[in-house]
């Protein structure tokens, strides 16, 4: 029997008014542009008129939506004041009396949950705070001040880990359980996997995983005043207040469309002042457009999120507006397809033998311990991952395995040799991922491994170089790469420190970063090898 709460899907996208040419050019454009897609969905009218995935992504995968989160964290919020639990003045310290700053401040009385919701909260935690220790509320209570609070907008991830444990602390629940009967369970939204403190708090601001169809059921609430089905689900004067300005951020990367307002975890948008997206890191967007009772959401992993951005608006809502006379089939697409080469007699000398790897002490010291999750999911990880260790390479016929450790955690996945990928799960930072991995042999000695989870944004690429007398070194590199993602953080250095020049020595320091934290490592194959 059908899902009743999926959304409804229509043969073809020009009979609720989508013009599939333009979306097409929007998909070849992207491609010639290098800009990497890896879902669109848009809804019309209430129904999915174009669902498109850049293979191996799929309808059935989730995908990580970083700060897209934060709207999640506000719906909950949301419910609480509609519910009497919290007001748009609640305190943050009327919340968490017990949790005494060490240094008090008239400033903790305008620390409120509207504050918090608009990004003026004032406080400004380290960009280098270890998410892997414990104490994150206390850590953000007792940061520096930056502002008065309600002075000014500035973008702080740690905002809205704040609402989360106000939730937490006034219902007694996680926010997943909180948000499960009355927002998941309504739009048929399966419970998903959100990174979380060591106290089992979800992080609020970033680490929740969607699926393209989960985000877009919650983007239509928004558009529709908080009707999913014509069922009320969220409280509609909530709809109306989040999705509003209430905040100016004019100064906040000038000209683009992060400059033209703030709501309370929603972004305005410079094509129309009634639109509004929830928005995340590496160009993850819903997107509604009032004016034309749609919705497009995409899951992407590009770096500049301003390109993505503008690239979507460059074709929508055009897309709604001219109807072609002949109406083509939407693009397929796959991300890319693996090379296969000659297998050298290399696999029977390392077949089924263990290399292990010497742990590079700098690197957890830094917290950047090499792990298979690539850099845009590790950096932001409260549950470290890393130290690649004890692997072990199992060949046969048409593909390998591939068995490491990290940590405590154990794991073996398929490998396609044959130019097909193959699919396994992983179980990483107390997280389950589902992987599509091959590897082709660039010459006799160097094996070239990729690994996509494909709930992130990227791959972890391994390059393993088989040396005389048992050695072995391994060379990682990570899409998006690592010098990508700090090159896309600039905007936030610019913010977080207003000094110039000392902001352009940070910079410069960063900038050596990416050489530092995916640098060669060195192993030895443990046992004798018999020639």
């Amino acid at each position: 029997m059908a899902n009743t709460k999926s959304l409804v899907r229509v043969k073809s996208p020009q009979s609720v008014g989508v013009n599939a040419q333009t979306v097409n050019e929007f998909l070849k454009s992207a491609e010639k542009m290098g800009l990497e897609y890896h879902s669109l969905m848009v809804i019309r009218n209430g129904k999915v008129a174009v669902e498109w995935y850049n293979e191996p992504f799929s309808r059935d995968s989730s995908h990580i939506v970083y700060s897209v989160s934060k709207s999640f964290t506000s719906t909950a919020i949301g419910f609480a004041i509609d519910e009497g639990l919290l007001t748009l003045d609640t305190k943050l310290l009327d919340v968490f009396p017990e949790l005494k700053p060490k240094k008090d401040h008239e400033y903790f009385d305008k620390l409120t949950v509207r504050n918090l919701l608009r990004m003026s909260g004032g406080k400004q935690p380290s960009l280098l705070a270890d998410k892997s220790k414990p104490n994150w509320l206390e850590d953000f209570i007792n940061a520096p001040w930056s502002f008065e609070p309600g002075e000014k907008f500035l973008y702080i991830n740690d905002n809205f880990y704040a609402l989360s444990a106000m939730i937490n602390k006034v219902t007694g629940l996680t926010l997943r359980q909180y948000l499960t009967p009355r927002l998941f369970e309504p739009l048929g939204i399966d419970f998903p996997e959100w990174e979380t403190d060591e106290n089992g708090i979800e992080a609020g601001g970033w680490g929740l995983y969607l699926k393209t169809e989960d985000l877009a059921k919650f983007m239509l609430c928004y558009l529709n005043e908080g009707k999913y089905k014509n069922n009320q689900i969220l409280p509609k004067e909530w709809v109306k207040q989040a999705t509003a300005k209430q905040i100016d951020n004019s100064y906040n990367r000038p000209g683009t469309d992060a400059s033209v307002g703030y709501g309370y975890g929603f972004w305005k948008n410079k094509f129309d002042e009634t639109s509004c997206r929830a928005d995340g890191m590496f160009s993850q967007f819903g997107i509604t457009f009032p004016q034309y009772n749609a919705v497009v959401v995409v899951t992407s992993s590009i770096s500049v999120e301003d390109a993505g951005l503008t690239h979507i608006f460059e074709y929508f809502p055009k897309a709604f507006e001219e109807m072609p006379e002949t109406e083509p089939e939407i693009l397929p697409a796959y991300l890319e397809k693996p090379v296969v080469n000659e297998r050298p007699a290399t696999e029977q000398i390392i077949d089924n033998r263990y290399i292990k790897f010497r742990k590079k002490i700098f690197l957890n010291l830094i917290g950047f311990p090499l792990s298979v999750l690539p850099i845009a999911v590790t950096y932001m990880l409260s549950e470290k991952t890393g130290n690649i260790d004890m692997v072990k390479f199992s060949f046969s016929e048409k593909e390998c395995s591939f068995r490491w450790n990290e940590g405590e955690q154990i794991n073996t996945i398929p490998v396609g040799l044959d130019g097909r990928y193959r699919y396994g799960k992983m179980h990483l930072a107390g997280l389950d991922f589902t992987v599509c991995s091959n590897a082709v042999w660039l010459d006799d000695n160097n094996l070239a491994l990729s690994i996509r989870p494909i709930e992130t944004v990227g791959k972890r690429s391994l390059v393993f170089d088989f040396l005389p007398n048992d050695k072995v070194t391994m060379t990682p590199s990570s899409t998006p790469s690592c010098a990508s993602i700090l090159g896309s953080l600039n905007g936030f250095f610019d913010q977080m420190i207003p000094i110039k020049p000392i902001c352009n020595l940070f910079k410069k320091a960063v900038a050596l970063v990416p050489p530092i934290v995916e640098c060669k490592h060195h192993g030895k194959f443990i046992d004798k090898c018999t020639k």
